[in-house]
C-alpha cells in the first residue's frame, strides 16, 4: 500500500478515519484507500451524504459570520476534523482579524495536518484531544495562549457529538466547557439525525452500521435529545432546525431532503 508523503509515520492507513471518511465526502485529497471503501459503503446507503456534509458547513459558516457579529472573537472548534476551504480558522480570521481559533481532534492525520496548514498563522492552534475529556483541551497550552479566559467564546460542536455514545456521557461533557467558558459564550451545535433522513429505516441503520464496523458508532439522536446540549444557554432564533433553516443567506431554495437530515442551532450562556 503506497504511503502519501504527508501521511504521519505512525498512522495506520489500512484503518479508516471518521474525518478522512468526511474529507472525501467534501471531495479532498487527505484520505486513504481504507477511508474511502468505507465512506462509499456508507454512500450506497445514503447516496446523498455529501450534500448533508455541505449543507453543515454553510451553517458553521454562517454560525462563525453571527459571532463575529456579535463581537466574539475566541473560538473553540472541537472535532474540527483535517482543514478544508472555508472551515472555522478560514471563516473567523476572513472577518475578524482579532480572531483567535483553538482547533481540537483525536484523530493524528487530522492534527499533523492541520499544524502543517497552519504553522505560519499564530492566531491558530491544533490540539491533540478528545470532547469526552474536555478538561484535557482546557488546560492545554494552546488554550491557555489563545482562548483567554475572561472573554466570550464559541464553542463549535459541529458533527462530533453524534460520535459520542450516552455511556461516555457527552452531556456532563458539554456542560463542563460551559461552566469554564465566560459568560455570553456561544454554543454552536450540528448533530445528525434519523429525521429528514429520505431513505427507509433499515437503509438508514446499514449506514450506521458501517460506522460502528470501523469503531465509531453513529449516535442519531432525536431533537429533544439534541436540544439537552444546550441547557444553560439561551437559544438564539430560529432554535433548533435543519441546517439549511439557520439563518439562510437567501431564500430557501427547493428542499434537499439530504441537506435538511439533522439539527443545528446557536446558543448564547448567560
Amino acid at each position: 500500500m503506497e504511503r502519501p508523503a504527508w501521511a504521519s509515520p505512525g498512522i495506520d492507513i489500512s484503518v479508516p478515519s471518521v474525518s478522512r471518511m468526511h474529507d472525501y465526502y467534501l471531495g479532498g485529497a487527505h484520505n486513504f484507500a481504507a477511508d474511502r471503501a468505507a465512506a462509499r459503503r456508507a454512500l450506497e446507503c445514503l447516496p446523498g451524504l455529501p450534500r448533508t456534509v455541505r449543507a453543515t458547513r454553510a451553517f458553521t459558516r454562517r454560525a462563525v459570520r453571527y459571532a463575529i457579529g456579535e463581537g466574539i472573537t475566541r473560538f473553540l472548534d472541537i472535532g474540527s476534523g483535517i482543514p478544508a476551504h472555508g472551515g472555522v480558522h478560514e471563516t473567523a480570521l476572513k472577518l475578524s482579524p482579532d480572531a483567535r481559533v483553538l482547533s481540537a481532534d483525536h484523530d493524528p492525520v487530522a492534527v499533523a495536518h492541520a499544524r502543517a496548514l497552519l504553522q505560519d498563522e499564530p492566531r491558530v492552534d491544533v490540539v491533540t484531544a478528545d470532547l469526552r475529556r474536555p478538561r484535557q483541551i482546557l488546560e492545554s497550552p494552546e488554550a491557555r495562549r489563545l482562548l483567554d479566559p475572561g472573554l466570550p467564546c464559541a464553542l463549535l460542536l459541529i458533527g462530533v457529538l453524534e460520535f459520542v455514545e450516552d455511556a461516555d456521557d457527552p452531556y456532563t461533557a458539554v456542560a463542563t466547557l460551559r461552566d469554564a467558558l465566560a459568560p455570553g459564550s456561544l454554543l454552536v451545535i450540528a448533530h445528525s439525525a434519523r429525521d429528514g433522513m429520505p431513505v427507509p429505516e433499515e437503509r438508514a441503520a446499514r449506514m450506521a452500521e458501517v460506522y460502528r464496523d470501523i469503531r465509531h458508532p453513529l449516535i442519531m439522536r432525536t431533537q429533544d435529545q439534541t436540544a439537552r446540549f444546550f441547557e444553560g444557554y439561551e437559544m438564539v432564533e430560529p432554535g433548533l432546525v435543519s441546517p439549511p433553516n439557520w439563518r439562510p443567506d437567501a431564500p430557501a431554495e427547493p428542499e434537499d431532503p439530504y441537506a435538511h437530515a439533522g439539527f443545528a442551532g446557536v446558543g448564547r450562556s448567560a
